[in-house]
């Protein structure tokens, strides 16, 4: 099973664009971040016509998440527990052919000054909280997807020096990043490619940081043990970006072999 990470900035504004991916890349699952529409003005019929069903956690303007599937999505859950007042779609899980996927685009964290650094922290906290207690006790194969927002390491980054500051690289971030593999999680791209350095998912649009690869490792896949020991391949998609219009970031993708 191939399963996919995208956040494409804009489903609806990069649409062409990831229907072309969708269809080049053939991915079985593909985990869409800041599709930004609410779930009736997701773009359902294109998505249908490439094969894909889709369960949809939108939100108007910002964050929305989604799973497409060339399979059936069952037991499907949006939000991430925790928080009760937390209105804003970041998270939505799903049960493809045994396996469990979720799609996660977890808070910025920027400005660190203000609100939302606290939110980011709190926010990976209950992620945690709700893999430990919620995930991992059933022994699923679980893939958690997403823009995660966390620069793991220095390598990671094309000028860590610059951006030490900010809340992709903060060690807070980083330790709660850390946290997440300390529970028995695998990230999927460092598992197999442990000496890869300055391999990035994201670069800004300014200052041709794309065209300088100048860019940042935000975008992961983590995997359960179950998972884990499925894995196979995990690469990082660069076409994408390099289209005409793009997303800022570019897909990631990691393949499981099926179970015994």
């Amino acid at each position: 099973m191939k399963i996919a990470t995208f956040n494409v900035n804009s489903l609806r504004a990069r649409l062409d664009n990831v229907l072309e991916w969708l269809e080049a890349a053939q991915p079985d699952v593909a985990l869409l971040q800041e599709i930004k529409c609410q779930d009736e003005n997701f773009p359902e019929l294109e998505i249908a016509g490439l094969g894909y069903k889709a369960a949809i956690h939108g939100q108007k303007s910002y964050n929305g998440v989604a799973i497409l599937s060339k399979h059936e999505i069952t037991d499907v859950v949006c939000g991430l527990p925790g928080d009760p007042e937390d209105d804003q779609a970041r998270y939505i899980e799903g049960t493809v052919k045994g396996v469990r996927v979720a799609s996660i685009y977890l808070p910025n964290g920027n400005p660190i000054d203000g609100p939302k650094l606290p939110y980011k922290l709190r926010w990976m906290e209950r992620l945690r909280d709700h893999i430990v207690a919620d995930v991992l006790p059933k022994e699923l194969p679980t893939v958690f997807g997403g823009d995660y927002n966390v620069v793991p390491t220095d390598d990671d980054v094309y000028d860590a020096e610059k951006w030490a500051d900010d809340a992709l690289c903060l060690p807070e971030s980083r330790a709660r990043f850390r946290a997440l593999l300390n529970i028995g999680l695998t990230e999927a791209w460092k598992a197999l490619h442990p000496t890869a350095k300055h391999q990035y998912s994201y670069w800004d649009y300014v200052q041709g940081r794309w065209q300088k690869d100048e860019g940042l490792r935000i975008d992961h896949l983590l995997l359960s043990p179950q998972a884990a020991d499925l894995l196979t391949a995990c690469e990082i998609d660069k076409t994408p970006r390099g289209k005409e219009k793009p997303s800022d970031h570019t897909p990631v993708w990691c393949e499981l072999a099926e179970a015994a």
